[in-house]
């Protein structure tokens, strides 16, 4: 029964962090080392993340139908771009990335974003006439999004930045940032679950978990979009460096946890 309730409370962070700007694969490693949960974090995490990749599917599915209109296959084409950085890293840097999910790499990463959320707000704020998204400016994200692999640097956050700095529109950058998660999302998803070990996975909190992810994930979309619109992330940043020093602290001048 912990187990269960524990994997729900992690869902709900999953869903939460993953479309705000602070990195849902580095809340979940820390609040699973907080909660001494003896469970597979990568497993866990890629799980979860199946979660919040559902609710975008159901937020956007009438723009994601509409992408297999004619007019519209240029967008395909963008997404295949920015889906290529990220899918050689993870190929080629699997068992070196499962490395990096411990507590004591999240201070740096969460240091990255949070200086990379500054960015986004100066630059996004110096634009005066942003453009149209081209196979640049995906290109551009995608790499962006390889970097996001790790965990502490937020996947939503780097390409955003990205986005906003190669003088993207807003709202575009920002839904092109979540249509970006499928690919990525679901190919993690199904090379977790070939390689997985269900006789040490509990089937029912991991089934609790994707749907308290999927449920809070839709609602931090909505927040999401309107928070870009405003391009203010100094708030977020803020929190970051708190966090970044927080586990820093932790992992290497005293346990605080």
């Amino acid at each position: 029964m912990k187990e269960i309730l524990l994997t729900i409370i992690l869902g709900i962070i999953q869903g939460l962090t993953e479309f705000l700007p602070v990195s849902s694969s580095g809340h979940l490693t820390l609040f699973q080392e907080i909660f001494n949960m003896q469970t597979d974090v990568m497993f866990t995490s890629v799980m979860l993340h199946f979660g919040t990749l559902l609710s975008v599917i159901v937020f956007y599915f009438k723009d994601l139908i509409a992408l297999f209109k004619k007019e519209n296959h240029k967008t395909i084409w963008y997404l295949i771009i920015a889906t290529i950085p990220a899918g050689i890293v993870m190929l080629l840097l699997h068992e070196q990335i499962e490395l990096l999910f411990t507590s004591q790499f999240l201070c740096f990463g969460f240091l990255i974003t949070a200086i990379l959320l500054l960015v986004a707000e100066y630059v996004g704020k110096k634009i005066a006439e942003p453009k149209e998204l081209t196979w640049k400016t995906a290109l551009i994200m995608g790499t962006a999004q390889a970097f996001a692999v790790a965990p502490g640097i937020s996947r939503s956050g780097t390409t955003i930045t990205a986005g906003v700095a190669s003088k993207g529109k807003r709202s575009e950058v920002a839904n092109f940032t979540f249509f970006m998660s499928i690919p990525i999302i679901a190919g993690s998803f199904l090379f977790e679950l070939l390689d997985a070990d269900f006789t040490n996975i509990n089937i029912l909190a991991t089934i609790l978990g994707v749907f308290a992810a999927f449920i809070s994930g839709y609602f931090a979309i909505k927040f999401m979009l309107k928070l870009i619109g405003n391009c203010n992330f100094k708030w977020f940043s803020l929190y970051l460096f708190l966090l970044s020093i927080i586990t820093f602290i932790n992992g290497f001048v005293v346990s605080i946890w």
